[in-house]
């Protein structure tokens, strides 16, 4: 298979580059760890056309250790080879300025302990419940009853072969901590199909909020069976947005003189949704469509940050995003501006401020370097 053959060629490089420059204990364990990476490897992503239940979990964990593992290996002994053309040229310019046989083999010993550094650090990362990020969004003229809204963002949590429900549990109950004025969910929470994964995702039924618990599709949801997973969810209680908004009265005043300030709350399926269901073509300005002129506030949840261009055209102040994983781990957070717009944090696009969550799981390898996940808690104030 093709997979197989591609992993097999990656490893014989990172190989051939690392394990003559070793001695030979060190030689021998490269050797052992490349060879068990080589067949887990496929194995892990391929984890459910071979074996079923249990099994294939703890397969894809193995599996998805070992991917983590090799792409810093990977990584590094490119860096190294890059390092070391360098000192060839510098030694050829001036002979005595380099010691490159040293440079060789210090650096080959390097590479797999910085690599398995890396991958023991995400590991832990990945694993312990998202820390709560707190983020200020300035609005202009925001009424005051609506300075210090609060929204607890999730995202990309990613429920399937190695986050379960225990993993989900923790989130929840650190979200309902936070005693916010509504969550959000913006997409990409399932790895699986409905019949797997429901008893996992069932604490989302337990969160809690002033004015509930919203919800986009992303990607990922499309490749699990979208449609069962919003009937799903909305069976758990969560409101599934599709193109479509809501409008939430906050309260305000006192019990002699109550009064509400409309918020809307737009969702949209994820951008590449049509490729999978030309009904849920994703569409900012149809979520907007009929809003309240006089809201104050218009929030959109959208999986993916290149639904801004649109959103800003529709007329929304504040954008929710993630899918990014803010690059998961180095140094893949360099390459995410080839497909998005924004890696991680608030940008303003116009008049939209655009916030890209980090997620709050993780995707693939159980790994997390230098982007670590997060739990949200947006708050809405006026701008000086």
């Amino acid at each position: 298979m093709p997979i197989y053959l591609f992993s097999a060629l990656l490893h014989l490089y990172v190989g051939w580059r690392l394990l003559p420059a070793l001695g030979p204990v060190a030689q021998g364990l490269l050797l052992l760890v490349l060879v068990a990476s080589t067949v887990l490897v496929p194995l892990g992503l391929l984890a459910r056309r071979h074996v079923r239940g249990p099994a294939a979990d703890r397969l894809a964990l193995v599996g998805l250790l070992f991917m983590g593992l090799f792409s810093s290996l990977f990584v590094l002994t490119v860096l190294r080879d890059v390092l070391l053309l360098l000192a060839v040229v510098v030694f050829a310019w001036r002979p005595a300025a380099l010691p490159v046989a040293a440079l060789r083999d210090g650096s080959a010993l390097a590479v797999p302990l910085l690599a398995l550094a890396a991958t023991a650090l995400g590991f832990w990362n990945a694993r312990r419940t998202a820390a709560v990020k707190h983020v200020d969004v300035p609005i202009a003229n925001l009424p005051a009853a609506l300075h210090g809204f609060t929204v607890a963002q999730i995202t990309d949590v990613h429920v399937g072969p190695t986050i379960k429900r225990g993993y989900l549990q923790a989130i929840v109950t650190r979200v309902n901590a936070l005693e916010a004025d509504m969550v959000a969910i913006t997409g990409d929470l399932v790895d699986g199909r409905v019949p797997e994964l429901a008893a996992h995702v069932a604490p989302l039924a337990q969160l809690q909020s002033r004015h509930g618990s919203y919800f986009v599709t992303g990607n990922h949801e499309y490749y699990s069976g979208a449609q069962a997973w919003v009937t799903e969810l909305r069976r758990l209680g969560l409101r599934v947005l599709m193109n479509e908004h809501v409008v939430l009265h906050h309260p305000h005043g006192s019990a002699h003189a109550p009064g509400s300030t409309p918020v809307v709350v737009g969702g949209v399926a994820d951008w590449s949704a049509h490729h999978f269901d030309p009904t849920h073509k994703s569409d900012p300005h149809a979520a907007i469509k009929g809003a309240p002129p006089h809201a104050a506030v218009r929030l959109l949840l959208a999986h993916q940050p290149r639904s801004a261009p649109a959103a800003a055209e529709g007329g929304f102040d504040v954008q929710l995003s993630g899918h990014t994983h803010g690059g998961q781990f180095w140094p893949w957070n360099l390459f995410v501006r080839l497909q998005q717009p924004y890696t991680a944090g608030l940008h303003r696009l116009r008049g939209l401020w655009v916030y890209t969550s980090r997620g709050t799981g993780y995707w693939g390898p159980p790994k997390r370097f230098g982007a670590p996940s997060e739990i949200t808690l947006l708050r809405l104030v006026t701008a000086a």
